[in-house]
């Protein structure tokens, strides 16, 4: 990663940080709190809980789409009611006397059953837990705006490319190509997200970064540097502080994927700041919808400029015409996991 991009991911994660006002925690919520659960807060649990089910999400699909879907939906059917806000992309016409929460347990559930057919099962469960209390005809208003909104937001993301075959991304072996990495030297993944139809941003290129420096560059040879030094294992200038980062965001010891950091920050923010339900409807609304697009443009770049990644740069490193570079000793390791050599068989873990 060059600093230009690093800079971009940054930027936005002090963006995502002021607004959210809080650090990242995993909420495991008792089953003696469920009744009083916020009902975005609980469907949000609900998806984390089928994620991270074996076998459930798609594998050629990043989870970032069902949040943003559900999210969305669920924004838009609490906002046809109270109307504070610009829809996202549909307001039904509804009593204002309707159930908000009816409303948003039923989006999410119908997003959700599309998405998630085989724990339709659960997903029935859960949207009685949410409609318990709420008096016969508001719950059914809040259903019925609940069904609209879900049913035309699930039809307008019924081809918006995550379900193309992803195409084969292979670059040569010229110094400075993007090459699979250890330890499995898997091949490039989701190679079609660039060609998704995002869900705010104009285009996957409206907010690209600038190209990455030449690999002969001084600014090159000093990220290269930053990098080699901060990732090894005996790094003296690497804080306590910035391997817990490294670690968190490699899913080093811990079940918080990067799917789930920045809904775990909407949910302690949403619960310390004691917010609305229409309030919660449009934090987690904003949040994956941006992380949705974040990470799309990400993948636009990565895909566009096919840089290598650090572990093939800081081997490789004779071969970039840089003096100011050089390779990394053998078998040195990043953040307590090992790496292998050059020369080693395909066992260790990348940088």
């Amino acid at each position: 990663m060059n600093k230009q991009h690093l800079k971009c991911l940054l930027i936005i994660t002090v963006l995502l940080g002021t607004q959210l006002h809080a650090s990242a925690h995993t909420n495991n919520t008792t089953a003696s709190l469920l009744s009083s659960e916020d009902v975005i807060l609980q469907w949000n649990r609900v998806l984390m809980g089928t994620i991270r089910t074996p076998g459930q999400q798609p594998p050629t699909i990043f989870p970032v789409r069902s949040f943003a879907m559900m999210h969305a939906a669920m924004f838009d059917a609490v906002n046809s009611i109270d109307g504070s806000y610009t829809p996202y992309f549909t307001n039904e016409p509804v009593s204002k006397n309707a159930s908000v929460q009816a409303a948003a347990a039923q989006a999410a559930h119908d997003v959700l059953a599309a998405l998630y057919p085989s724990r339709i099962a659960i997903f029935d469960a859960e949207l009685g837990i949410s409609l318990e209390g709420i008096s016969e005809k508001r719950a059914r208003q809040g259903i019925r705006v609940g069904q609209a909104v879900a049913s035309r937001l699930l039809a307008h993301r019924a081809n918006d490319g995550w379900n193309a075959t992803p195409p084969p991304y292979v670059l040569p072996l010229t110094p400075g190509n993007w090459q699979p990495t250890p330890p499995a030297f898997p091949a490039a993944g989701f190679t079609h997200y660039p060609a998704v139809l995002p869900f705010a941003i104009t285009s996957n290129t409206q907010f690209s970064p600038n190209p990455p420096p030449t690999l002969t560059s001084t600014e090159y040879a000093s990220a290269f540097n930053e990098v080699k030094e901060l990732g090894s294992a005996i790094s003296t200038t690497r804080t306590a502080d910035q391997t817990l980062v490294a670690q968190l965001w490699a899913n080093v010891n811990t079940p918080t994927t990067v799917f789930f950091v920045w809904n775990n920050v909407a949910q302690t923010v949403a619960i310390s700041r004691n917010n609305t339900t229409v309030e919660n409807a449009r934090l987690f609304a904003l949040m994956n919808i941006a992380f949705h697009d974040a990470l799309q443009t990400t993948f636009t770049s990565k895909f566009a400029h096919g840089l290598w990644r650090p572990v093939t740069a800081i081997r490789r490193a004779e071969e970039d015409d840089n003096p100011n570079t050089a390779p990394d000793a053998p078998a040195v390791s990043a953040f307590g996991v090992r790496i292998s050599a050059p020369t080693d068989p395909p066992s260790s873990a990348a940088r």
